[in-house]
């Protein structure tokens, strides 16, 4: 099937000018032009627009698009990365949503809202874990880098993760012991990881804090329930905790 630059227009809520210079830029080619000088659009180029819009609402530029869509050539990968943001972002409104219907529900009612139900959502999931375990700079280092790269670097650091994160379950599932040589190098690339994320203990160079954090995700990974289930269930889980205390004690 394809559209009229018109129809595409209409639907995505734009102009045919906006159309013609997302082309002018490169940005979002049409699939043809007819006979009549009609511009016309393929299910790929409308899912193309889809990936534009996108990445418009979540503030990039149009130059910083095209540099997106230049580096990212799996359509299907590109996509699905952008379901996770879209599904945490959806999350995240959730949550708001909740608390202000609990202030509002309470205020009719006139019963006392629940200060933790007024602020679900408004605060960072992880900020009460990770200062209780590790102090409030490192968060607001890690917080701080995280939120200061592009759209695209994000993508590439979640890559980064999830191949670490299945080799570290391909491992496991192969029956590897905690001090392999296969498992002690996965935990070293673990510790490197860590190190790239400002404000740890790895980044800083202290070596006992290093160590103390170190074992100490080893023990979060079994114990937190959706840190489990993403090494594969319990077992994963203890296998990689095995793995880091182990390097912990000879390596670090």
């Amino acid at each position: 099937m394809e559209w009229t630059i018109r129809q595409v227009a209409e639907s995505a809520g734009v102009t045919s000018r906006t159309l013609r210079h997302y082309d002018d830029l490169g940005l979002l080619p049409p699939s043809r032009i007819g006979v009549n000088g009609y511009r016309y659009y393929d299910a790929s180029a409308v899912a193309r627009l889809q990936r534009i819009l996108l990445l418009r609402d979540l503030g990039l530029s149009l130059p910083v698009i095209a540099d997106v869509l230049g580096r990212q050539k799996d359509e299907e990968a590109a996509l699905r990365d952008h379901v996770e943001l879209l599904e945490l972002e959806r999350d995240r409104l959730e949550q708001r949503i909740r608390a202000v219907r609990h202030t509002l529900e309470a205020g009719r009612s006139g019963t006392a809202p629940s200060m933790r139900m007024m602020l679900e959502g408004f605060n960072d999931r992880y900020r009460d874990d990770i200062v209780s375990r590790w102090g409030e700079r490192v968060f607001l280092e890690s917080n701080a880098w995280w939120h200061g790269k592009t759209l695209d670097e994000q993508i590439a650091w979640k890559h980064d993760t999830d191949d670490l994160v299945a080799a570290w379950v391909a491992a496991w599932k192969d029956g590897e012991s905690p001090g392999s040589g296969r498992a002690q190098a996965l935990a070293a690339r673990h510790v490197e990881w860590l190190g790239r994320i400002p404000g740890t203990p790895v980044a800083d160079g202290d070596r006992e804090r290093s160590v103390q954090l170190v074992r100490g995700l080893g023990q979060m990974y079994v114990q937190n329930p959706s840190f489990a289930a993403t090494y594969g269930g319990v077992d994963g889980a203890a296998f990689v905790r095995d793995a880091l205390h182990e390097y912990a004690r000879l390596s670090m």
